[in-house]
């Protein structure tokens, strides 16, 4: 499974991904980004602390507007 990085306050979607098998982080700063192959941020604010500009191998996924089975569904095609 992913190792995916979420915004602190999205816990359902942690719940939900941690449910599912995947290995997941709080992003809080650029270095908790590191090693991660997917990060998912809220939309409110797009560059989170500076996230945007870290280079990461997978996908940032923005889950502005989408419910949590959204988002699992979005990480699920990406990653089977």
């Amino acid at each position: 499974m992913a190792r995916i990085g979420v915004e602190p306050a999205m816990t359902n979607v942690k719940q939900a991904l941690e449910e599912l098998g995947h290995e997941v982080v709080e992003v809080r700063s650029e270095n908790d980004a590191q090693g991660c192959d997917s990060i998912i941020i809220s939309g409110t604010d797009k560059d989170m602390m500076g996230i945007a500009d870290v280079h990461i191998e997978g996908p940032v996924i923005n889950a502005e507007g989408a419910t949590t089975d959204d988002v699992c569904q979005m990480v699920e095609q990406r990653f089977s």
